[in-house]
């Protein structure tokens, strides 16, 4: 049942539409007794004989009062039925009622007064075991008791996604009347929500499957000139025999938690640019551009780097590494990881040689992380790459065919210990090296390797500017709300088309 179906949910257009068993009625098992005016028993329901154990031969013609009660209580019950006749005041209570079995069950009346044409009377009475009436009277009352004095907010839409209600808290945290949510859609009450949560909604009444903690920030009559931040779930309502009632949603007001991870992020983010180089010197054969993105979901902020390093002899260190983890930490890693990577550049060592000495600087961080190392150098056309547990870089050639190097891929930075290789490659007037951390690739939803082939894929112009094919990637490649970081490296051989370097974050 989608939101199609909701007109079953209030008066039927066109007739009578029926009920699966199952509901209060069926639960209670309410019993109906007819008796005439002499209390004899003229109608008797199968709830009756489920209820009181007569079948209805065994029931109908005989004076009610002397198959159901005990001597002692016959004569108060005959004089409350005397009543309910004379009067035709409705009488209810509880009543000690002889089951066929010999035991005395205490039984919930409702006993009221009909008339037929002929202005006789008849004496209905309703029943039902007190026991049954109570318990389900004390679930109502404490499901009443926790809605009204919750602190979540919750609220109740039918299957058109309307609100039926709504309790104290989550009034408050609207500032809007409870009555005024009534009838209304959620986007009337609510605009600032996405419309992916009216989806949400629609697909947890088509599944049952509940949608826990989505997060939102907007702003509400309660505080219209300040952003406030709600987690909210979504779970199908329905009844006892199994009628699909609408969905119920679960409110929190994470505003506190919002405003210091945001804090914490704005923090992170402010190390973590005050750390990545800015716009690196021309390099002698080489044009460089490159992007850094930070993760857009709040807390997500990580240890992802990358950097171009001038070396002696004009040759020219590019690496990118991604430092695993997020925050702060992840932030400050990455600035000790890449201050080391420069000191050993200057070294001169070889590329396997740098990411061995990274290895154990990073094994004394307590972290781990991935990177890739190359040299580039002119005068011999040929580029030096190890990698350490780092997505392998592409390069595309000017013909345009390109290609996902393959590399020793090496362990993560970290005390491993596995031994990193260098590979050595010749590189032609115009190639280009591509180098990348794993946010620019990796989803949730597809295999490492597809995404790569995409990568590939959306490199189809080697003639582009290297700031078009980087901002090109990103639009293509990385989707949005993206949990990780993301660092690219593109560097050209040779004049092309792009001359000089640029920094766009």
């Amino acid at each position: 049942m989608g939101t199609g179906d909701s007109a079953q949910d209030g008066p039927p257009a066109s007739g009578p539409v029926p009920s699966k068993l199952g509901g209060l009625l069926d639960v209670l098992n309410v019993a109906a007794i007819l008796l005439d005016a002499k209390g004899k028993i003229d109608l008797w329901s199968p709830q009756a004989e489920t209820l009181f154990g007569y079948s209805a031969e065994e029931a109908l013609g005989r004076y009610a009062g002397h198959l159901l009660i005990d001597e002692e209580h016959l004569e108060t019950v005959l004089e409350l039925f005397a009543q309910v006749m004379d009067e035709g005041a409705d009488w209810a209570g509880v009543v000690p009622v002889r089951h066929k079995d010999g035991s005395t069950r205490l039984v919930e009346f409702r006993n009221m007064r009909l008339q037929d044409d002929e202005h006789d009377y008849y004496a209905l009475g309703l029943a039902t075991d007190q026991a049954t009436l109570r318990r389900m009277e004390r679930d109502l009352a404490l499901a009443a008791q926790l809605v009204t004095q919750s602190p979540i907010g919750l609220g109740l839409l039918d299957t058109d996604l309307r609100y039926i209600s709504v309790n104290p808290a989550e009034e408050r945290m609207n500032g809007v009347p409870a009555a005024e949510h009534v009838g209304r859609h959620v986007h009337e009450v609510l605009p600032f929500l996405d419309a992916s949560f009216a989806t949400a909604m629609r697909e947890v009444l088509t599944t049952g499957v509940p949608v826990v903690d989505q997060y939102t920030v907007g702003r509400t009559p309660a505080d219209p000139d300040h952003d406030h931040a709600w987690s909210i779930s979504f779970y199908r309502l329905e009844s006892p025999n199994g009628k699909i009632l609408g969905v119920a949603t679960s409110s929190v007001d994470v505003t506190d938690r919002h405003r210091a991870v945001e804090e914490q992020r704005r923090t992170a983010l402010t190390l973590q640019r005050s750390l990545l180089p800015h716009p690196p010197p021309r390099r002698p054969g080489l044009d460089i551009a490159f992007r850094y993105r930070p993760a857009q979901a709040a807390v997500e902020i990580g240890g992802d780097w990358f950097d171009v390093i001038p070396l002696t002899g004009d040759k020219t260190a590019l690496v990118v590494g991604d430092v695993m983890g997020s925050g702060v930490t992840a932030a400050a890693t990455m600035g000790q990881l890449r201050t080391a990577t420069r000191t050993l550049a200057d070294l001169d060592l070889s590329p396997a040689q740098v990411l061995h000495h990274l290895d154990h600087i990073t094994d004394g961080l307590d972290t781990l992380a991935t990177c890739v190392y190359a040299v580039y150098d002119p005068a011999a056309a040929q580029c030096h790459l190890s990698l350490a547990g780092h997505l392998p870089p592409v390069l595309f050639h000017p013909d345009g065919t390109r290609e996902l190097l393959d590399l020793p891929t090496g362990a993560p930075l970290g005390g491993c210990g596995v031994a990193f290789r260098t590979t050595c490659l010749d590189i032609g007037p115009g190639d280009q090296l591509i180098l990348y951390t794993d946010g620019l690739v990796e989803v949730r939803d597809q295999p490492i390797d597809t995404r790569l082939n995409c990568l590939l894929e959306a490199l189809d112009n080697p003639g582009r500017s290297l700031e078009e094919t980087c901002d090109l990637l990103l639009n293509a490649l990385r989707h949005p709300g993206n949990h990780d970081d993301v660092a690219l490296l593109i560097a050209r051989t040779g004049p092309g088309p792009a001359h000089g370097q640029t920094s766009r974050f």
